[in-house]
């Protein structure tokens, strides 16, 4: 992009020395010396991390001149970097696209907008750009990328049992206990006993479903293969349906025989429960 900019400049200099008063040549010239320096401008805080400098910088050089459109499509695709350093991933998913509708053959646009869907988790328009990529590109890396953004979309059609229990990707066996301790009392049918049926209906879903997720994520050897996308069914690895809810619950909190009670205590309101061991 550099030997280009500096081929196109030295372009409209011989222009302008042949014919000295032509209007055009004397723009032209004018803007591709703006725009090299203004694009030069924001590499530089790119590399000094000036992340917020750069991303105005390149902003600033894509009103420079809009007819120059293979600078405009790096520029774009510039910003777009610089903007998913600012975790400006939307944004940056509109500039790889302005920069693609500029140049389609632009493999690196490609990357970076696949980089941000995967951010996203946008998985189903992540697979389609390395799809484009690796086409284009027949790459160890690139059909890494395929493969592994591949996979993340095959993971987030199942359930997803961090969410379940409201915890991290990362979360330790601790944060599991204590997320499935605080999610199972929340949505025991007991609790909600005074509920409507449609309610009730609800909370017992989700009750099962919190029993399910800590079946898996407290599971070491079904934690690592839900984690690595493989279906629990295979190998005989149960993926919790075959279970009940209630006893995983009366086992993790020491019940026996449904010895355990949700009660709502006259002086503090109601929907205010408190849990008791019988």
């Amino acid at each position: 992009m550099r030997t280009a900019s500096i081929k196109l400049l030295q372009f409209f200099v011989q222009a302008l020395r042949m014919a000295p008063d032509h209007e055009k040549a004397r723009l032209a010239c004018r803007n591709a010396k703006a725009l090299k320096a203004k694009k030069e401008e924001g590499n530089q805080a790119f590399k000094n991390n000036n992340y917020e400098v750069a991303y105005q910088l390149y902003t600033e050089a894509l009103a420079i001149d809009p007819n120059n459109i293979k600078t405009n499509a790096k520029l774009y695709c510039n910003r777009a970097t610089a903007g998913a350093k600012l975790k400006k991933l939307n944004e940056a998913i509109d500039d790889c696209t302005n920069a693609i509708k500029l140049d389609d053959t632009y493999i690196k646009a490609y990357l970076r907008r696949a980089q941000c869907y995967m951010n996203t988790e946008q998985y189903e328009e992540a697979v389609r750009d390395y799809e484009k990529v690796y086409q284009t590109e027949k790459t160890s890396d690139h059909k890494h990328l395929l493969k592994n953004a591949q996979l993340e979309l095959k993971k987030s059609k199942r359930k997803d049992y961090y969410k379940v229990l409201g915890v991290g990707k990362n979360a330790t066996d601790d944060e599991i206990k204590k997320a499935y301790r605080k999610r199972a009392l929340m949505h025991h049918p007991d609790r909600h006993s005074a509920a409507t049926p449609e309610v009730q209906k609800e909370e017992e879903k989700k009750f099962k479903e919190v029993g399910e997720a800590f079946t898996v994520l407290s599971d070491p050897k079904k934690k690592i293969r839900y984690d690595n996308g493989h279906d629990l069914d295979d190998d005989g690895c149960s993926d919790g349906r075959d279970f009940d809810a209630n006893n995983i619950f009366r086992a993790f909190f020491g019940g026996h025989g449904g010895g355990y009670s949700f009660d709502s205590s006259p002086d503090s309101g109601p929907g205010n429960f408190f849990f008791q061991f019988g």
